[in-house]
């Protein structure tokens, strides 16, 4: 399975830090926010990797190289857990550039040749998924229906206007998609099925995106045309997933996922809980 990993925007939410450092690098404790999506991939299956990139993001591409200085150190002093710890992620990768800010579609329509005919699994890393994995269950999705596949999450109760919702029948965790809309008004929401930053695209989007595309005016251009084509010929399915989100896009949301992770971690949650308590804080 291949995967593409859409890591091309600004990150704006997160300046001034992002003036120089991508916001996938922003760490949750020790490990930058895109080590998590590229080992849920790996966990997956993905062997080959696409990194949609753009200019003052090269640390992107240096994450998945060898330090060999500091190999060698490590090696030297026997520091066979930190040797390991600095080793990059286990996967065949590549990088494109998307030279302007178009859009996520026209960011995925650079996929097409790394794809060569093969179903893609895309993810943004603004999402992060803790507990089961997420990737999987979009791949498994797949092999079970042979159509695209959106990852959701239920929220019924909530406010659903910001998001992409799902236009949903049936029950279960895999259901049919009859279309996707993008921040409904309250009342006119389809569902309560909130897409999610996973997706598992077959082959066919592309020509419905390459038509889109040559189309398209100004102004940045999005998959869910494409995606509601799909739907309409009964292609697309929606996966609920089980896993618990995590959305780092915003600093708070970032900040939650970094206390709700170091919480769980042996080496740092039993002296977080001790000084949270200490401080009056939980």
């Amino acid at each position: 399975m291949k995967g593409v990993i859409v890591a091309a925007g600004y990150g704006t939410r997160f300046l001034p830090v992002t003036r120089c450092i991508p916001k996938e690098m922003l760490p949750l404790v020790d490990r930058p926010s895109l080590d998590f999506v590229v080992d849920e991939m790996v966990q997956a299956g993905v062997t080959k990797l696409l990194i949609i990139t753009s200019r003052r993001k090269k640390v992107l591409e240096d994450w998945f190289d060898r330090d060999v200085e500091l190999d060698e150190v490590f090696l030297r002093e026997g520091a066979t857990a930190k040797y390991t710890k600095a080793r990059p992620p286990n996967v065949e990768v590549v990088t494109m550039r998307q030279t302007t800010m178009r859009g996520t579609g026209q960011a995925i329509l650079m996929a097409k040749d790394f794809a060569a005919g093969d179903p893609i699994v895309v993810a943004y890393p603004d999402d992060l998924f803790h507990g089961e994995n997420c990737t999987a269950q979009l791949i498994a999705a797949h092999k079970l229906t042979g159509h695209s596949v959106l990852s959701a999450h239920d929220f019924s109760g909530q406010d659903v206007s910001r998001y992409g919702v799902l236009d949903a029948v049936g029950e279960g965790p895999i259901v049919p998609v009859r279309g996707i809309v993008e921040k409904p008004a309250v009342g006119e929401e389809p569902s309560h099925l909130v897409s999610l930053g996973r997706y598992l695209y077959t082959a066919d989007i592309f020509p419905l995106l390459e038509a889109g595309w040559a189309a398209h005016g100004d102004g940045e251009f999005f998959p869910q045309d494409a995606i509601n084509v799909l739907a309409d010929q009964g292609k697309v399915v929606a996966r609920v997933v089980d896993a618990e989100r995590w959305d780092t896009g915003t600093p708070l949301g970032l900040l939650k996922a970094n206390i709700t992770h170091a919480l769980e971690r042996e080496d740092t949650g039993p002296g977080l809980r001790e000084w949270l308590a200490s401080e009056g804080l939980v």
